[in-house]
């Protein structure tokens, strides 16, 4: 008889439950392994052995055949260290309990037998509970993470003598491990996580732009500054992150995802409770943007899901790397496709971008004149296409401060994050409630359908929509984008309808572009 241990294996964000076979045959020495396995896995075989030797176990002098099943799934990574020990164990008569149908194994083995931390913990945790999967046996330093996931008992083990022991009764040194519990509440009362270095209040002036951030901030729209050098265009992005409104349980859980498999998880707050703020610099590759790889892995703008993604000095990335973004803009995911498999990853995210208008960056400035020609200008802007500024929803300019403006300590009439952050939050909640049942968040997410339905203008507006739509050349996307930014700025008011100072008000915002 084999031996039959269950553990899983992920690809994208989908998991996989996956059967490790084991045989051993009296044959000459060796270690083989089945099932597409990629070169970590290849390598285990050294790792298991010295593993069980130096746990106080007899390795096999035999031929170990290891059958990764089903064997048309891509394997990789080096959590099936541990469910092919046991297998092997399982086979050898020490580890008896080998036919547990509803408990599944993952673990990278140390040398001496500890067990090491691994990623994708939390994913697996979810899509083996989906599948019938009761017991999980991990890592101690993952156990927090995967005791996110209810009704599911996660056992942490420090060890392989540890696991042989809580399952072997017969063992003289049986001894179980104790289940963890993970109590989700402690993560998002960390009033550390409330903490912010940047405050709107100690930006000067820029009553405008502030004003923008936190139309963009309520309903999720994407926002291009521009301005002269040391207008304080970045200063208020990294202000930005200060008045998000704060993550759903839900939102939370599909973000703690992704940084799992990323590897980007805090082992001691395994729960990412704040919306992410993905700064990248402007020498990415399209690929460091979007992900990819042999078998892909998530990108800079899946990992600013339900989060911000800040593009600083946006023109100096490459067209190239630009035009990647127009897809997920749109339909607030990516779609990999390689040719084996094709991934789906999430990217919602706000675009939050900065530029200078022009090379020498003081194209406009009242204090200091443009050096650049009318062509040089016009190759600088050229990278910026019409399609790609057609998905930002505001466009904003962040002119340079005055010196009255600079020299004023008397900041104590600004308002302070904390005090946009809760009219955002009521934004925010209202279009919770509004569209409770459709699976979508914001007002950045209706579709032309939920446009029709949450986005009805008077006589009076709709002339002036109209107007402006014939005097900037609004195309078809940018008039819904339009009607969604006055939706916001109607919420923001606390009003039912769109008024016409509503969709004036979302006009202005794209008459630069």
């Amino acid at each position: 008889m084999i031996s039959q241990i269950l553990t899983a294996s992920i690809i994208g964000l989908d998991v996989y439950k996956i059967l490790v076979e084991v045989d051993i045959n009296n044959s000459l020495p060796s270690v083989s392994i089945v099932g597409l396995p990629d070169t970590a896995i290849s390598e285990a075989k050294e790792r298991v052995r010295s593993a069980i030797k130096n746990s106080g176990y007899e390795f096999p002098n035999k031929k170990i055949v290891v059958n990764l099943a089903p064997a048309d799934i891509k394997k990789e990574g080096s959590n099936y260290d541990l469910p092919i020990a046991l297998g092997i164990l399982a086979k050898n008569g020490i580890f008896i309990n080998s036919a547990l149908k509803d408990t599944a194994f993952i673990g990278e083995l140390s040398l001496d037998g500890s067990l090491r931390a691994v990623n994708g913990v939390l994913p697996i945790a979810a899509g083996l509970k989906q599948q019938g999967i009761k017991t999980l046996v991990v890592p101690y330093d993952n156990a927090k993470e995967a005791a996110i996931i209810k009704d599911m008992t996660i056992l942490g083990a420090k060890s392989l003598n540890d696991i042989v022991n809580h399952f072997n009764i017969q063992s003289p040194e049986h001894k179980k491990i104790n289940p963890v519990i993970s109590n989700v509440n402690d993560y998002f009362n960390d009033k550390n996580d409330e903490i912010n270095s940047f405050d709107f209040k100690d930006v000067k002036g820029q009553v405008k732009a502030k004003r923008a951030m936190e139309i963009a901030a309520a309903g999720a729209h994407n926002l291009l500054m521009s301005g002269p050098p040391g207008s304080g265009k970045t200063l208020l992005a990294k202000c930005f992150a200060s008045i998000l409104p704060p993550l759903s349980f839900d939102e939370s859980l599909e973000l703690t995802k992704i940084y799992s498999i990323s590897g980007l998880i805090n082992p001691q707050k395994p729960l990412i409770t704040k919306r992410p703020f993905r700064c990248v610099h402007h020498t990415a590759s399209a690929v460091g943007i979007i992900g990819g790889g042999t078998i892909p892995k998530p990108g800079e703008i899946t990992l600013a899901h339900r989060g911000v993604l800040f593009l600083d000095e946006f023109v100096e990335f490459p067209r190239a790397v630009l035009e990647v973004l127009r897809q997920p803009l749109e339909d607030g995911k990516i779609v990999i496709a390689r040719a084996k498999m094709r991934l789906e990853f999430p990217s919602d995210f706000i675009l939050l971008a900065a530029m200078n208008p022009c090379p020498c960056g003081y194209l406009g400035d009242s204090e200091k004149q443009c050096r650049c020609t009318e062509f040089q200008i016009k190759q600088y802007r050229s990278k910026l296409s019409g399609p790609l500024l057609d998905r930002i929803d505001i466009v904003i300019e962040v002119p340079r401060l005055k010196i009255n403006e600079l020299i004023d300590n008397n900041n104590d009439k600004a308002e302070s994050s904390e005090d946009i952050r809760k009219r955002v939050i009521n934004a925010r909640n209202i279009q919770s409630e509004r569209y409770k049942g459709l699976n979508i968040y914001t007002n950045a997410e209706l579709t032309p359908k939920l446009i029709k339905k949450y986005c009805k203008l008077d006589n009076e507006s709709t002339a002036v929509l109209k107007n402006a739509s014939l005097k900037f050349n609004l195309s078809a996307r940018a008039y819904d984008r339009v009607l969604k930014l006055a939706r916001t700025i109607a919420d923001l008011d606390d009003s039912e309808n769109i008024l016409i100072q509503h969709i004036s008000q979302a006009i202005q915002y794209r008459s630069f572009i």
